[in-house]
């Protein structure tokens, strides 16, 4: 989950402001971004929430009196601000809370396609809607993860070839991966803390040609119909180039 750092990070800063204040205002919120009626926003007027959470890309801001829960998915193009009282921000954001002393927190989203979404649910509705999400990827462990690799037969993108299956993988390469996901993972959230962007915190994803940070060989990539894999040719693939996966599917 590359996204993890950053909306950990978000979360992190997010989660003293938004419980500082009660709740003075709820909404509005764009037509397409919010995803429920009942209960409706308003209801979050006069509360204070119990700050911030995360449960894998999605944002969770209960309430404290424990009634109500406020989830955000910001999807690729989502952001997530927490403005003190004064500063400036956008002037249509897709949805916005404003707080008593003047804060606000406000989704913003770049591009025509909203797809980011606001959902206002109680604490049942909202571990219904969390229920399908495996498991957090950070502090997994070796025997959880074998556990995950062996239930279904999937093709695996970073550390080990992008074709390797995930059922075939030996204990010391499934050992490997555990601890590759924790340093990517950590590394990456504390740049994100840091307030590093994608192309400081991507060692391999977009860096074509340039160097690996293990080993020097030129990143190479592997184009498919809907998505692109950059990868080292010397570390994951054993000096074999993959073919572009849109004009080919002989190599395996």
């Amino acid at each position: 989950m590359p996204e993890l750092p950053e909306i950990e990070a978000w979360r992190r800063a997010l989660d003293e402001p938004v419980s500082a204040f009660p709740i003075e205002r709820a909404g509005p919120a764009h037509v397409a971004t919010l995803k429920t009626i009942q209960p409706p926003l308003s209801t979050l007027e006069g509360r204070r929430l119990a700050g911030a959470r995360r449960r894998a890309k999605r944002l969770l801001f209960p309430t404290d009196d424990g009634e109500l829960v406020l989830m955000v998915h910001l999807m690729s193009a989502g952001r997530l601000r927490y403005l003190r009282a004064g500063e400036k921000g956008p002037k249509t954001p897709a949805f916005r809370l404003r707080f008593e002393g003047g804060g606000e927190l406000v989704l913003t989203e770049a591009g025509s396609k909203k797809r980011a979404g606001v959902w206002l649910l109680t604490p049942e509705q909202a571990d219904e809607e969390l229920a399908h999400l495996g498991p957090e990827a950070l502090g997994l462990g070796p025997e959880r993860l074998a556990e995950i690799l062996a239930a279904d037969s999937r093709r695996l993108h970073p550390r080990l070839s992008p074709y390797a299956l995930s059922t075939q993988l030996s204990s010391e390469e499934i050992e490997r991966l555990a601890e590759a996901i924790d340093a990517e993972l950590e590394r990456g959230l504390e740049l994100r803390e840091r307030g590093a962007n994608d192309a400081k915190t991507y060692r391999i994803h977009n860096r074509l040609g340039e160097p690996c940070p293990e080993c020097g060989t030129p990143i190479a990539r592997v184009d498919y119909e809907e998505h692109t894999i950059f990868y080292c040719p010397s570390c994951q693939t054993g000096g074999r180039v993959l073919k572009d996966r849109r004009l080919s599917r002989l190599l395996r």
